[in-house]
């Protein structure tokens, strides 16, 4: 049973509410604590690697460190994974964490199977590996000393600043085992703390670019999500800051609002953007031939129809006038080993 609360603004947090989830079939009304504390658990887990087919994604494995992301965006799409763990994609998804403390010993031994074949493991593309609960628990440190030692190619996505602390593993991978995707919604810095309560404002974001290409790893900017009326008319002035910052690649994902997200998103509108608020939802039925949102491979990472391909038509351009890459050379797999522990038999050849 879930509590759910009328839907005014919580300070810091993105979510007005802990709307039930698709699995509960009660709702029940409570009081809700004008600063809700975040909590964290642990989790063991013995296996970490995530294995997907979707024709859509660029990668076919993934790790994920966290449950739950105490950033708070309020458009997320992996807030619906929270109910699976019997709690709410609203409120619970950003104050209700799990921690995987073991992820990094499960890393390493799947790494070591002599089944195992390398391929660019992506790390964030659930939820950020580097919101702030991260700083105190290191864990994504931990997976990155892992992969460093095996030689692993890594594409990391996040928005929090926090990656800067690890530089100096990125730097020893080198542009052969790793890149940054570093998400800019907006350069409202205001629209931001709303949309997006606990992420470094754009600013920092832009800033956090700039050290990272000074220090030779390679950064995509991502204009991810591209809300339609809100934020679309942003792009071109997101993609040259990004590439004055030091990003050498770009890429663009329109909102997308599964499940859960989209009455959740719905609310945040009417609260934060109440004049705005019928137009994003319009244009958004727009781009999902007429739903909120149409889960169908080829078309939910694009959207679809005339406002969609004008969309992408003005991110291709600006892509190609301000010299960003719309793809990167692959990460090298023939670098993987896996590195000797105490006591295994060395070999004489």
């Amino acid at each position: 049973m879930f509590e759910a609360v009328s839907p005014t603004p919580v300070a810091t947090r993105g979510a007005l509410s802990n709307r039930a989830s698709r699995f509960d079939p009660y709702v029940r009304e409570v009081a809700l604590a004008e600063r809700p504390r975040t909590e964290v658990r642990d989790e063991g887990v013995e296996r970490i690697i995530s294995r997907n087919a979707s024709p859509d994604l660029g990668f076919d494995r993934s790790v994920n460190p966290y449950r739950g992301c105490e950033h708070g965006c309020i458009y997320c799409y992996a807030r619906p994974s929270h109910a699976y763990l019997g709690m709410s994609p609203g409120l619970d998804f950003e104050t209700k964490l799990i921690a995987r403390p073991s992820a990094p010993q499960a890393l390493a031994a799947e790494l070591r199977a002599p089944s195992y074949r390398p391929g660019t493991l992506a790390i964030g593309t659930n939820t950020d590996p580097y919101q702030p609960v991260e700083r105190d628990r290191r864990i994504m440190r931990q997976l990155l000393d892992v992969l460093r030692d095996h030689r692993h190619p890594v594409a990391i996505t996040t928005k929090g600043t926090l990656v800067e602390r690890d530089i100096d593993i990125l730097s020893d991978m080198g542009p052969d085992l790793c890149r940054v995707g570093l998400s800019v919604t907006t350069l409202d810095d205001g629209l931001a703390r709303k949309l997006e309560p606990r992420v470094p404002v754009p600013s920092r974001r832009l800033a956090a670019i700039e050290r990272l290409a000074r220090a030779g790893i390679v950064v995509r900017v991502m204009v991810s999500p591209t809300i339609p009326g809100l934020t679309d008319h942003e792009v071109e002035r997101i993609l040259a800051a990004a590439r004055d910052a030091g990003a050498q690649a770009a890429s663009m994902i329109p909102l997308r609002l599964p499940l859960e997200v989209a009455p959740l998103f719905e609310e945040w509108l009417r609260a934060h953007v109440p004049d705005r608020a019928r137009k994003v939802l319009n244009r958004v039925r727009e781009f999902h031939g007429g739903k909120l949102y149409d889960a169908g491979f080829g078309h939910r990472m694009r959207g679809r129809g005339v406002h969609a391909d004008l969309l992408q038509r003005r991110f291709r351009r600006a892509v190609d006038d301000l010299g960003l890459a719309w793809k990167l050379p692959p990460l090298r797999t023939d670098l993987f080993r896996v590195p000797p522990r105490a006591g295994d038999q060395l070999t004489l050849f």
